[in-house]
């Protein structure tokens, strides 16, 4: 039993497929098959069937999966500590930012942290609001943004940002000009969205849920694109209040008054215990309840900026 064998069959069980895992690891499916088949033969237990176009763990592989994914977790963690102990570079920390506060918040509080700590390396990943937990637990982040993790133990979360949200259409739309408007009316339209639609665990995401139908979303690759598509009169947007403050003010928005709007809620920083934090999370951590995040939140919010410095690297992962 090899670390890259358990490396290898810890991506298999997360993805629950061969071919997904040599995609993620860069390496044929054929290659994948031999590093678990080793594994198969050295503990004598198939650890996974074929089933539905993926694969479904035996008893023996869910066992392995757990051990699996801790062990992979030790091992990186050594590793890093090592080349932290022996460089004189910074190690890079990284963000797991949900979709909306990686783009309404992380490049502002990023810039505002490198800027107070010369050196410092941050890579901002976007990820899935509902594998944030699991992404901590499994050390693929040092700390997660945005939405709340769902409770799990050894990890601290805290609130950086109060925010709320508002159901705003374009001036020119039929709707805006209609007076009160009558929940119906509403959930006629679509609801345009960012790439993450309502975001799982959101406040908004438990309010859109007691509705008495469903609101019928149609995301974008951005808010930034609702928003325009918004503009243009096709649809609304359940908006950051801060984020159309422009918008409203031109006259080009309007806010349609929704029972149980203003969507109150907040963004956390989450970090996991003091045993495994590293210390430049928690130094990001302790900045984002400063004075200075909070003015570089306010002073970035509200207009287009550019993408973060090179010490920021933005990309995409995702639970699939």
């Amino acid at each position: 039993m090899t670390l890259t064998q358990l490396r290898t069959f810890a991506l298999v069980a997360r993805l629950g497929s061969l071919r997904a895992a040599a995609a993620e690891l860069g390496v044929s499916e054929p290659a994948v098959s031999a590093a678990l088949g080793a594994l198969r033969t050295d503990l004598g237990d198939p650890l996974f069937v074929r089933a539905g176009g993926g694969i479904e763990l035996t008893p023996g592989g869910q066992a392995l999966a757990a051990y699996a994914g801790e062990i992979v977790g030790l091992a990186d963690r050594a590793r890093r500590s090592v080349t932290a102990a022996t460089s004189t570079v910074g190690r890079r920390l990284r963000v797991l930012a949900s979709a909306a506060c990686e783009e309404h918040a992380a490049g502002p509080l990023i810039d505002a942290f490198t800027a107070r700590v010369p050196g410092a390396a941050v890579d901002v990943v976007r990820g899935d609001a509902a594998a944030m937990a699991t992404a901590l637990a499994e050390d693929r982040c040092d700390l997660t943004l945005g939405v709340r993790p769902r409770p799990v133990p050894g990890v601290d979360s805290v609130p950086f940002l109060r925010y709320q949200r508002v159901l705003v259409a374009g001036a020119r739309h039929p709707i805006a000009a209609s007076g009160p408007v009558p929940l119906p009316a509403v959930l006629a339209e679509p609801w345009v969205t960012g790439p993450a639609g309502l975001e799982d665990g959101s406040a908004e995401r438990c309010w859109a849920a007691g509705l008495p139908t469903p609101p019928r979303l149609e995301r974008h690759d951005s808010e930034a694109d609702a928003l325009a598509a918004v503009l243009a009169g096709h649809g609304v947007l359940l908006a950051l209040a801060h984020a159309v403050r422009d918008e409203l003010r031109r006259g080009t928005a309007v806010v349609l008054p929704v029972a149980g709007t203003p969507v109150r809620d907040l963004w956390w920083v989450t970090v996991p215990g003091r045993a495994r934090a590293t210390g430049p999370a928690h130094a990001l951590r302790r900045f984002l309840t400063t004075p200075d995040a909070t003015t570089a939140l306010m002073s970035g919010s509200g207009r287009s900026r550019p993408r973060p410095r090179p010490t920021v690297r933005v990309a995409l992962w995702s639970r699939q």
